[in-house]
C-alpha cells in the first residue's frame, strides 16, 4: 500500500508540473490612499457623496475601500512653488500679492492644522520656509524673492514631493511658472513618480507671458496639464490680477471639497511593470472625477535631481 500511494503522489505531482502555470497574484499590504474631487457639469464641487457612490479598480480588478472620508478633516500640508526664473518676471506684483490672498484665506478657513511651505526655483530649488502656520511671515518670504536665471521645474516638483511625503494628512503641491525648464537633472518621469510617491495632488498656475504661441513654452505647459491631470488637480490660465485671484478661490475650494479613498491592493495580476493603473469613478451621470491615475510599486528611489537648499 505504501508504495502504491507514493506511486499514486508521484504520478500526480507530474502531472502538475506538466500544466500550465497559473496565474500569480499579488496581495499588498501597503494602504493605497487617494485625494478625489468630484464635479458636476457646471464644475461645482460635490461633497455630499457616501462611500457606495465610488468604485475603484487596480490595474482592471475591483477593489474595497478600507477609508473613506467626506471632506477630509485631515490637514493639508501645501508645497507652494514658485517659478523666479527671469522669463516670469513681468506681472510679479500681481501674482505676489494674488499669493498673499492666497494665504491667508487658507489659514482663516481651514483646519488648525494646515501648514504651508515656500519653494522658489529657477536655476536651483530653495526652501524659503518649512511647513509653517505664518502668513506674515511667508508673505515677507515671498516679497522678498529675486528673478533670475533659467528654471529647474522638474527638479522643483521632485524636491518638493520628497519633502512632503514626510508629511501626515493631506499633500498638495501648487506651482506658479510658464512650464518651461531649463535647468533640470530630474525629469518628467522622475517629478511624476516623486509626486505619485506622496499621493500629492499637483495644481499648476501656468502664467504666460505672451499671449501668442511665439511667446509660450506649449512643451512645458503640456507637461503641466499632464501632471496636474495624472495627479487628480488642474492646469490653469489666468491672467494677472482679477482672473488669477479667481484660480486660487477655485484651488482653495476644491480642497475643502474633497474625499480621501484607501484601499489594500488584493488579487493584483502581477506585471513586470511598477506602474498599477488605478480608476476610480462614480456611480452618477454627469459628473467629472480627478483622482491620481495610479502608483508605483516601492522600489529603490533614484536621487533624480540636486538637493534644494533651505533658509530658516
Amino acid at each position: 500500500m505504501g508504495l502504491l500511494r507514493f506511486a499514486a503522489l508521484t504520478s500526480a505531482a507530474a502531472c502538475l508540473l506538466s500544466q500550465e502555470p497559473a496565474e500569480t497574484f499579488r496581495v499588498d499590504v501597503r494602504l493605497v490612499r487617494m485625494l478625489v474631487t468630484v464635479k458636476n457639469a457646471r464644475g461645482d464641487a460635490i461633497g455630499t457623496l457616501a462611500r457606495g457612490d465610488f468604485t475603484v479598480t487596480d490595474n482592471g480588478v475591483p477593489q474595497e475601500l478600507a477609508v473613506f472620508e467626506r471632506e477630509s478633516a485631515q490637514p493639508l500640508s501645501v508645497a507652494l512653488l514658485y517659478d523666479t526664473s527671469l522669463s516670469t518676471i513681468s506681472d510679479s506684483r500681481y501674482k505676489k500679492n494674488s499669493v498673499h490672498k492666497f494665504v491667508r484665506a487658507l489659514f482663516s478657513e481651514g483646519n488648525p492644522g494646515d501648514a504651508l511651505s515656500l519653494f522658489s526655483f529657477n536655476d536651483e530649488v530653495i526652501q524659503r520656509t518649512q511647513f509653517i502656520r505664518n502668513a506674515g511671515r511667508l508673505e515677507g518670504a515671498v516679497n522678498g524673492l529675486p528673478a533670475h536665471g533659467g528654471t529647474a521645474l522638474y527638479d522643483a516638483a521632485f524636491l518638493a514631493a520628497r519633502e512632503l511625503e514626510r508629511r501626515n494628512g493631506r499633500r498638495v503641491m501648487i506651482v506658479i511658472s510658464d512650464g518651461g525648464d531649463t535647468a533640470s537633472r530630474a525629469d518628467f518621469q522622475q517629478a511624476l513618480e516623486a509626486l505619485h510617491r506622496a499621493n500629492a495632488v499637483l495644481y499648476s498656475i501656468v502664467v504666460v507671458p505672451i499671449a501668442a504661441d511665439a511667446g509660450r513654452n506649449l512643451r512645458g505647459e503640456n507637461a503641466l496639464i499632464t501632471l496636474s491631470s495624472w495627479t487628480g488637480g488642474k492646469a490653469f490660465f489666468p491672467t494677472p490680477g482679477e482672473a488669477l485671484d479667481q484660480t486660487f478661490q477655485d484651488i482653495l475650494r476644491d480642497l475643502r471639497t474633497q474625499y480621501q479613498l484607501g484601499y489594500y491592493p488584493k488579487n493584483v495580476p502581477t506585471s513586470k511593470e511598477r506602474f498599477h493603473r488605478v480608476q476610480v469613478e462614480v456611480k452618477r451621470p454627469d459628473v467629472v472625477v480627478y483622482a491620481r491615475n495610479g502608483y508605483y510599486e516601492e522600489t529603490e528611489r533614484p536621487e533624480g535631481a540636486r538637493r534644494s537648499r533651505a533658509r530658516p
